[in-house]
């Protein structure tokens, strides 16, 4: 999955692929006209929509690697904002807590200079509908 496809959405926000760490997609979006909010800082929906995109390419990767294919329909998924996202790059990695055969559970952190202080997190909730 190292050619991953994003939608048109994070295509618009400019989020693209940073590097695969240990299988799991890390997503980027550098700052600029199409993600800020108030001035020098990110908008609320643009971090959401990095959360939510690097959620979809987690699950999709494990997927891809259990020789899957779904349609993946969100069930829930929820966002909290910890810290402003300042005027640099933003990155985000999701992590699954729990697949079965239908619905998957995630989480994803987004962070900036450090890791360790996440700027947003979210959970979401994924309905799989296997392709026939």
């Amino acid at each position: 999955m190292s050619d991953i496809q994003l939608p048109a959405y994070a295509n618009a926000l400019g989020i693209r692929l940073h590097e695969m760490e240990d299988g799991v997609p890390v997503l980027t979006v550098d700052f600029g006209p199409s993600v800020e909010g108030r001035p020098a800082h990110y908008h609320g929906g643009a971090t959401a929509g990095l959360l939510e995109n690097a959620g979809y390419a987690a699950l999709r990767a494990r997927l891809e690697a259990d020789g899957r294919d779904a349609q993946l329909k969100p069930v829930n998924i929820t966002v909290q904002y910890l810290s402003a996202g300042k005027s640099h790059a933003s990155f985000a990695k999701g992590r699954i807590t729990r697949i079965g055969r239908r619905n998957a559970n995630l989480t994803v952190e987004a962070w900036q200079d450090n890791r360790d202080r996440p700027i947003a997190s979210a959970v979401m909730n994924i309905l799989m509908a296997e392709v026939a």
